[in-house]
């Protein structure tokens, strides 16, 4: 049976549709635009499978999510989502339209040039929102702490202490007092802004924690938890977005996939290698980074982790020890030779992804 491989180009209200025959000389054609919906999809799906052919769909990941994918799977048919930034592009082109987009996916497609992202089912997908807002709320509680004190510098008014945001620069806040009304009111608009944000942040810390139980990377949550310096919203982040460690075949490919491998540009003899690549999901590698800043300080099991790791399996309590114990040495090695601090952490996080891969191929993951 022959295969007819089919570009999506999709919107939020049409989707381009192009299709590429078998074979090096096979056809390539534009089908023309649709309405994205389920039931023009759905049209178009058994429209396209009257000629018996077995249907290889793809299109590019973005703003309308996996719905589409899903629909088309459950349909009986294989669908690619792919990775945009890894798509070939040629330097001459100038034009971009929704009808070209349609037949070089068609076209890529036939060739195997694509590269494809990684789909959450429904339950992680949700799940992976749920820790996005989190993160989202985080981002605005800083925006919000950020605004108050750019109000407070217009005005002349800088805090002395060595710390901002402890309970004595919350006590220097409520001493402070304006003239005019209108500038007590918006002090105390930004100072009413600061707790809502933060009760905003807690309260979906508190669902990520009451849903994990749910969620079928909590094993593996809970072991991540046991490494120094990666807390339970820290090992949330990362899973949300990788998902199953296993579909990664070395910890190298786990590395990459973060961005925390150099990138390179070698020619001949020539072997040049600059900063990180910063590929993948920048969240996931600002954690991690942060999480690496821990390796600084001496080798320890912490008063709050020691009962969960007595209650652990030895083999994950070895992975969490060995870690620590590589980790914190790394660390002191590359500051030994003088290494820049930033460079340092950057390598040791690059490192930690080793022991994270090494633990997602251990802790059982329930299918």
């Amino acid at each position: 049976m022959s295969i007819l491989y089919i570009g999506l180009d999709v919107h939020k209200e049409t989707v381009a549709v192009a299709m590429a025959e078998e074979g090096r000389r096979g056809e390539v054609r534009s089908y023309g635009t649709i309405e994205n919906t389920p039931a023009q999809i759905e049209k178009l799906i058994k429209r396209l499978a009257k000629a018996g052919q077995d249907l290889h769909f793809c299109y590019e990941a973005g703003g309308c999510g996996y719905g589409l994918q899903r629909q088309i799977v459950a349909a009986g048919h294989l669908c690619t989502v792919v990775a945009p930034s890894r798509i070939p592009r040629k330097p001459g082109e100038h034009i971009k339209t929704d009808r070209r987009d349609a037949i070089k996916l068609a076209r890529l497609n036939r060739a195997g040039e694509l590269d494809a992202v990684w789909v959450p089912d429904a339950a992680h997908e949700a799940m992976r929102d749920l820790i996005r807002s989190r993160g989202d709320a985080m981002e605005h509680f800083k925006s919000c702490k950020q605004q108050l004190l750019s109000f407070l510098l217009r005005h002349g008014r800088s805090y002395g202490g060595n710390c901002t945001w402890t309970k004595s620069h919350y006590t220097w806040l409520a001493e402070q007092k304006f003239e005019h009304p209108a500038h007590q009111i918006v002090f105390q608009d930004y100072i009413n802004a600061i707790h809502d944000a933060e009760l905003r942040h807690e309260q979906l810390v508190r669902q990520i924690k009451e849903l994990l139980p749910h969620w079928s990377m909590k094993p593996l949550v809970e072991a991540l938890c046991l490494m120094k310096g990666i807390s339970l919203v820290t090992a949330a982040t990362i899973l949300s977005v990788t998902g199953d460690l296993r579909r990664f075949a070395t910890p190298v490919q786990l590395s990459a996939y973060f961005g925390l491998v150099p990138s390179e540009h070698s020619s001949g003899n020539s072997i040049k290698r600059y900063r990180l690549s910063k590929s993948g999901n920048g969240e996931v590698r600002r954690v991690l980074i942060q999480s690496a800043w821990c390796y600084r300080f001496p080798a320890r099991v912490t008063k709050a982790k020691e009962p969960q790791l007595s209650a652990a399996d030895k083999s994950i309590r070895d992975v969490a020890w060995r870690a620590q114990l590589r980790l914190c040495k790394r660390y002191r090695r590359l500051i030994a030779v003088g290494k820049k601090t930033p460079l340092a952490v950057a390598a040791v996080a690059r490192e930690l992804t080793t022991f994270i891969w090494e633990m997602g191929q251990i802790v059982p993951i329930p299918s």
